[in-house]
């Protein structure tokens, strides 16, 4: 048997082309390529929202946005496209948690609205502050800092960081912990710092 290029299966695939897709055909998407993900997403809830009640309602909110989406054109591959949704989800909602009630304040003359641009002065600042942690994090050793970015800008877990460094997940473990902890020591000095590779 000849076997066919993904490529190829992917376009001629009516789920993952923009054509109309069937609810039941949209339904069958969610529970094979979505559900299998919610220890994931789970897990990933717990980690970034303080709220533990919270966590099941958020995880519905996450669905709901995914299926709405996918109604125009299924994700693929789904894990990234649900992830992206979950984390922009908490920023809205840390956002909103921010706000500070009209009716909580007496006098609305009080409230000193800021612009939507940020001042000189946050940018520099904003700035300043990317460049030392750019700095502190080419400090770190390698496979420190190679572990600390696949945790921290592509969220990975800690097992996904084990089978891509081809590590185990206690190294991974260790990596991230002593990372962490070179990345605070140096950030709160914020003169330059001397690493030691272990």
């Amino acid at each position: 048997m000849v076997e066919t290029p993904e490529t190829t299966r992917e376009t001629n695939d009516p789920r993952l082309s923009g054509a109309a897709l069937s609810t039941r055909d949209l339904k069958a998407w969610f529970v094979s390529e979505v559900l299998p993900l919610e220890p994931e997403l789970m897990q990933f809830l717990r980690h970034s929202w303080r709220h533990a009640p919270d966590i099941a309602d958020l995880r519905q909110d996450i669905y709901v946005r995914v299926f709405e989406a996918a109604q125009a054109q299924i994700p693929n591959p789904a894990k990234p496209f649900v992830f992206t949704v979950a984390r922009n989800l908490l920023i809205d909602r840390f956002r909103r948690e921010r706000i500070i009630p009209i009716d909580g304040v007496p006098d609305l003359e009080e409230i000193d609205v800021a612009s939507d641009a940020p001042l000189p002065d946050r940018s520099v600042i904003a700035r300043d502050e990317l460049r030392h942690l750019q700095a502190a994090l080419d400090k770190l050793p390698p496979r420190c800092r190679e572990a600390v970015l696949l945790r921290q800008v592509e969220g990975l877990t800690r097992r996904e960081i084990a089978q891509r460094m081809g590590i185990s997940e206690l190294t991974v473990r260790a990596h991230l912990n002593d990372g962490t902890k070179l990345l605070i020591n140096m950030l709160q000095d914020h003169s330059p710092a001397t690493v030691v590779t272990p």
